[in-house]
């Protein structure tokens, strides 16, 4: 009920200003759990995808969206906690596998969980090399990937900024994907990597960004000075 009224209430001012539109909105099924994969370009993207569906989506935010005090953070934070979206604390060991198990439950219950396979937003709008956590829900679940491009959203409010800015928003939905072909590999690593990389394809056909064969938060380190993590 929650997030139907937060869809009421913030719906019609979202679309006024930034007009947001969907196509292929059809591939995402009516019923039944089902991973939606998309880029990551802006915090936002976690406020139009859901707004946009029919079904409630549920995404992984890392908690500073809901506890920071930044003008961005505390208008997405808001809507993020009103929408059910889980809260992710990346500093923890466990952090990564603890979201992905809650994930599963509720692919299990028959819900809809929304991943950004790139782990962090875009530093340049590019597309990043895709963390392999969508090929481990896919085989565990054994549930369609819908690929999902994001375009506009690093227009309304690009990484560093506080203030939307006024910007048409767009959201390609792709076909689902399934991958039973890979249940029983022997190695489980190189499923999960075959399926990601077939996942990130899937985007960027979409999105039509340039790929870039490395991880976002390497890039970022690299931006920063320093050294990212290159793991799965």
């Amino acid at each position: 009920m929650k997030y139907q009224v937060s869809r009421v209430l913030a719906g019609p001012f979202l679309h006024l200003l930034w007009r947001p539109e969907i196509t292929g909105g059809e591939h995402i099924p009516q019923a039944g759990g089902a991973i939606i994969a998309s880029n990551h370009l802006s915090i936002v993207d976690s406020v139009f995808l859901p707004l946009m569906l029919s079904r409630p989506l549920t995404f992984a935010a890392k908690s500073e969206y809901f506890t920071g005090r930044r003008p961005s953070h505390l208008f997405a934070g808001a809507y993020l906690r009103a929408t059910r979206q889980l809260s992710v604390d990346r500093d923890t060991a466990r952090a990564a596998q603890d979201m992905l198990d809650a994930a599963l439950g509720l692919l299990k219950a028959g819900e809809l969980f929304g991943i950004y396979p790139e782990g962090t937003r875009s530093p340049d709008g590019r597309l990043y090399r895709g963390r392999t956590g969508v090929g481990w829900l896919a085989l565990a679940s054994g549930l369609p990937v819908v690929p999902v491009a994001m375009l506009g959203t690093d227009r309304v409010l690009p990484p560093g900024h506080t203030v939307p800015g006024l910007h048409k928003v767009r959201i390609r939905v792709g076909e689902p994907m399934t991958f039973e072909v890979y249940q029983g590999e022997r190695s489980a690593a190189k499923a999960r990597r075959a399926i990601t990389d077939e996942v990130m394809k899937a985007i960027q056909v979409l999105s039509g960004q340039e790929y870039v064969p490395i991880y976002a938060s390497v890039r970022k380190a690299e931006l920063n000075g320093g050294s990212g993590k290159a793991r799965s």
